[in-house]
């Protein structure tokens, strides 16, 4: 069978933000004079992106969630979008998984979260290899905020490894995400699984923390040449086929067969930019689909970021999402 297509298996979150004037002291109140609610979660920013190129591949998707009005959305989002959504599993009793955030309106527009792992908590080693498709590619994603796949495992060290061989085994290529937490929690859960993981797509922190070295310098700007040198490191700790570390000001790839290159973001002004929310996934999805497609490195980096930068235009994770044509007339803008 030749495999074709792009199935996202992993977090499905529903953010529901409250604006508020300012966070209130213990015991007191504040006003509430918005709200919005939108679909988060790797699994779901991931595949919705890539969805919504409107590219002619078929897309899957993968996870669980409750019973309840939040689950009927990540359903009814995946047939709007035309996604087959057979593999996510709804669970009777749980809550799907949410995130309430409560966003200054004043005081500098801070943001205060309150999450609920629901459902996700419960996706299981055996859960995700039951999850068939003819895809080419399975994205698992976010480790460490997956609790059934981030626990140990007495012979992979920790579950997720376990998932992913099984997936090799399968016939897929396997592709993993990264949340960003302040941990010390990467390396016991991240470097076990890069044997098993074809494709890495991970920010300069999540790198950094993998690794345990520091991308940037004291006055914050990037270091080009360490994180190309970080991520022929994760290839040397494992990773099978590709390395993709992306950050504000640009990106990096890097092969197992040795090649890397670099390249700037196609980042607009600060002031143009509406929220930064799922930037990262959108980096990720056109970064699947080039891989998918073939491209070479130079074409997958500008593809990826060009994916990234419509996104940074909407106030929700996948609201800015471009078609493939959008994103391709850009970018020959750009040259």
């Amino acid at each position: 069978m030749e495999r074709k297509g792009i199935i996202a298996v992993g977090n499905w979150i529903v953010d529901s933000v409250k604006f508020i004037t300012v966070y209130p002291q213990k015991g007191n109140l504040t006003n509430i004079i918005g709200q919005d609610q939108g679909l988060g979660g790797c699994a779901h920013n991931v595949i919705a992106d890539l969805a919504s190129l409107k590219s002619g591949l078929p897309m899957y998707a993968g996870g669980c969630i409750g019973d309840d009005e939040y689950g009927r959305m990540c359903i009814d989002t995946c047939e709007r979008l035309g996604i087959d959504h057979s593999n996510i599993k709804v669970l009777p009793g749980e809550a799907t998984s949410y995130t309430d955030v409560m966003s200054e309106v004043e005081g500098g527009r801070a943001r205060t979260f309150f999450h609920c792992r629901g459902a996700n908590a419960k996706l299981t080693v055996e859960q995700v290899l039951s999850a068939k498709s003819p895809a080419k590619i399975f994205h698992l994603g976010y480790l460490l905020l997956l609790d059934g796949l981030d626990k140990e495992d007495p012979e992979y060290g920790v579950a997720a490894a376990r998932a992913l061989d099984g997936l090799l085994a399968q016939g897929y290529e396997t592709s993993v995400d990264v949340v960003s937490e302040e941990s010390d929690r990467y390396q016991k859960i991240v470097l076990p699984c890069l044997k098993y993981t074809d494709y890495l797509i991970v920010n300069e922190v999540e790198a950094e923390n993998s690794l345990g070295i520091e991308l940037r310098a004291a006055d914050g700007s990037i270091k080009m040449s360490d994180v190309e040198e970080a991520a022929r490191a994760l290839l040397d700790k494992g990773v099978r086929k590709m390395v993709v570390i992306h950050f504000p000001e640009g990106g990096v790839a890097a092969t197992k067969a040795g090649r890397c290159c670099s390249a700037p973001s196609f980042s607009p002004a600060k002031e143009e930019i509406v929220s930064t929310v799922g930037a990262g996934d959108a980096f990720c999805a056109g970064a699947l689909y080039a891989i998918h497609e073939g491209y070479d490195l130079e074409d997958l980096l500008d593809f990826a970021s060009a994916c990234a930068r419509f996104n940074l235009f909407s106030t929700t994770s996948t609201g800015g999402a471009p078609t493939l044509e959008a994103v391709k007339e850009f970018i020959a803008s750009r040259k």
